[in-house]
Formats: structure tokens, sequence, C-alpha cells
């Protein structure tokens, strides 16, 4: 087989590690993938938003089964343009993508099939929002309609906070037509837990858990990132709550989408808030997170390149999925300054001994080298029977990559640590 993956990043990776274990898979590409990836996939200088050139590309080199990774391609249509060219793929399609394409859409979905959220209100006028903000509760969050990177959510922990925010959204358009519109939502409390479920629009099997960890610093502390590390499985979510998410979330999800004609298949990411009176949907992603997918696809014991063509072919029913009983743990290493500014083009060393258990998400060549070229420029994973051996292995992992501005949080899984205590 021919199998083509969309994207670039540290997600991409491990996605392209988990498909080559599958024995069929003759050739693997990485349209534009990253350096890092260079042995495990060959890679083709297509950016991920160029879909004329993805579809010319998977045509013209008879490429058999397609697996498109980030929110953009798919809400731009990447897998109905591949699928109208004769492609197979995995991921929804931009009807169904469009429950992260737009927030106002995924909350106002919940609030019709009563699918436990926070309260909200939808703002397409800046001078109205401003109004609001005056007399509602603080804390409160002001989200971005359209992708924004996974920065268009602010926790305005004060008035100025969630006026400054309205303004920079909406009307400095800081993230473009993306803030036309706003949603201002109640603030909850509690754990956080993230659960990636693959769905063929009749199934739904939810995968580990996972716990993120957003912040820059230590001690959740500093800016708002991609992701600085996760966890999985999440101690947080117990077989409990995972019985009453089955019941309350991921299957009215699943029906409601189908209701509305748009029928999700591929990977539905829950973002879930365990508040004091049950779990409620913070966020919807139409595809694996980053950097959850790091964890949760190395504790995967069945192939995934079956599980995603069952996906494609609408028969996940009857196919079994298992992960394994241990825990996962990742530790992202970035350059120093990330998410502001930071220098790329540092040399990067990857001991041998290691090369299995790290996802590059940013790199390049130059002059024959591999070098660093981006703010998340790694992911070390490492795998055990209990979640503190594989924390403490992880940072082993750590210590065997290189390059001069690297940066990593100190604390990743520490949270989780005092969970399960």
């Amino acid at each position: 087989m021919k199998v083509l993956v969309v994207g670039s990043g540290g997600r991409e990776h491990a996605i392209i590690k988990k498909i080559r274990e599958n024995k069929t898979v003759k050739e693997l590409y990485a349209l534009p993938g990253n350096a890092g990836m260079a042995e495990d996939a060959t890679l083709v200088d297509i950016k991920a938003s160029e879909l004329d050139k993805i579809v010319e590309f998977a045509v013209g080199h008879g490429v058999d089964y397609a697996v498109v990774a980030p929110d953009n391609p798919l809400v731009d249509g990447c897998v109905d343009r591949l699928e109208a060219a004769g492609i197979p793929c995995f991921g929804p399609r931009a009807n169904a993508a469009i429950i992260e394409g737009s927030k106002v859409f995924s909350k106002d979905l919940m609030k019709k099939y009563g699918i436990p959220t926070a309260a909200y209100e939808v703002f397409d006028d800046a001078k109205k929002a401003l109004e609001y903000v005056k007399t509602c509760p603080i804390p409160t969050v002001v989200k971005a309609d359209g992708l924004a990177l996974g920065k268009g959510v602010v926790i305005a922990e004060t008035r100025e906070m969630a006026e400054e925010a309205i303004v920079s959204i909406m009307e400095d358009k800081k993230f473009g037509a993306s803030g036309n519109q706003i949603v201002i939502e109640e603030f909850l409390e509690g754990p956080e837990v993230s659960v990636l479920s693959f769905t063929d629009g009749k199934a739904m099997v939810p995968m580990v858990s996972s716990m993120d960890h957003k912040r820059a610093l230590d001690g959740d502390k500093g800016l708002n990132t991609g992701g600085m590390g996760t966890i999985a499985p999440n101690p947080y979510y117990t077989k409990e709550i995972a019985d009453r998410c089955m019941k309350e979330i991921f299957l009215p999800t699943m029906e409601a989408m189908n209701k509305e004609g748009r029928t999700f298949k591929g990977c539905l990411y829950f973002g879930l808030m365990l508040c004091k009176d049950g779990p409620k949907v913070i966020e919807y992603n139409c595809r694996f997170g980053d950097p959850e997918t790091q964890v949760v696809l190395p504790l995967l014991k069945s192939d995934l390149l079956n599980i995603m063509m069952a996906v494609t072919e609408e028969r996940l029913g009857n196919i079994t999925v298992r992960f394994s009983d241990g825990a996962a743990c990742c530790v992202v290493v970035a350059s120093d300054g990330y998410p502001g500014s930071y220098e790329k083009g540092k040399e990067l060393v990857i001991e041998d001994e290691v090369k299995d258990k790290v996802y590059v998400a940013g790199a390049a060549f130059k002059d024959g080298k591999l070098v660093t070229n981006g703010g998340r420029v790694l992911g070390c994973t490492a795998v055990a029977e209990d979640l503190p051996e594989a924390i403490k292995e992880a940072y082993k992992i750590v210590e065997k990559v290189h390059f001069s501005n690297a940066y990593c949080r100190k604390d990743i899984g520490a949270k989780a640590l005092k969970a399960l205590k």
C-alpha cells in the first residue's frame, strides 16, 4: 500500500511511526513533514494548505489511502477533495470538521441536543460584547469563533482583560476572519481531561484518556502554548466518569452530527472539564490532539491503519481496538522563548538509542545536518507499567536529545501523580 499523511508536526510523526508498523505499507509519504521524519517517511514539499497540489500528488503517485491530520486542511475540505478524486481518507469532511472550525456551531449544537457544556453568549458586534462583559460573572472565557492555532481562547480574570480580548479579536482582527464572531462563556472549574475517539458515525471507540500541560512554565505558569507535555491515562478519568461521558457526551455528539446531516468520520477529540456537577465539554477538535497523540498512540496495541480504514468503510463496530494497561509520558522539548520569540537553526542531535521514542515537531536540514525549525522541537515519549516509571523514563530520554537553546518543563505529570496519591 501507498499511504500519504498530511501535516508536519509531532502528532504527524507519531501517526507515521504507528502506520509504519503495518507490513502492507510499502510507501509512506509526509506532506510536507519535517526533516526529523525523513527516516520514517518520504518527505514531499507540499504544504498542508495546498489542497490542489495534495490531490494532484496523491492521484499522480497512485496513493491508496490518505490521512489528513491538521485542523485547517480538514476544515477547508481536503478530505472532500481527495475522496472526489477517488482516494479513501481518514478524517472528517468539511461539513463535519465545522465542529472545530466554528465555536458558535459547536456551542449551538450542544445547546440544541442537551450536551453538557458551559453557559454562553454569542456576539458579532464588539460594542454589544463590551456591554455584556460589564456585568457578566468574572472570570469569564472569550473565544474567537474560528480556527486560531489554539490561541483564540482568553481566560479573562478581570473585566479589563475581557474587554482587551474582545477588542483584540473583534476590532484589531488578531485572528483575521476567525474573530468576526466570538463566544463569551462561563468559566468552569475542575480537572481537565482530553479524550480522543475513533468514530465512523455508527460506533464510537474512545482512546486512552490523557492530560495536557498547556502553560509554558513549571507550576502551570507562563503563557499558553500548544502543549508542553502529556501523560496517559489521566487518573481523574475514572471508569464511572468514562461511562457517564459515553452516555451523556460521546454518543449524543455522534448522533447529533448524524441528525444535522454532518456525519463525523475520523478522530473526534473531546476536551472535557470534570466539574462538581459532572463532566462538561470545553471544546471539540476534529482531529488527533497534539501532543496528546504522542502518548495515546504508543499505548495502542491494535493496528492503527486497520482501524483508520475501518472508520473510512464504516465498520468500526466490527473490529476490536485494544490499548495497553500501561502508562505513557511525553515531555516536549522546545526552543527557549517559545511561545514568544525564539531562535531557529540550532544543530539538533538525537542519540540513536532513543530515536524510536522521539517525535520530531520542528526540524529542517541545513548543510546536511538536522537543525531546529520551530517553537516545539521534539516530544520525548516513554511507555512503562505505571505513570511514575513512565515520567522518570521520559526525562531520561530528554537527556539524550541535544540543541543549544533547549527548554522543557520539569514537572510534566506532577499533577497526575498527586491525583494518584
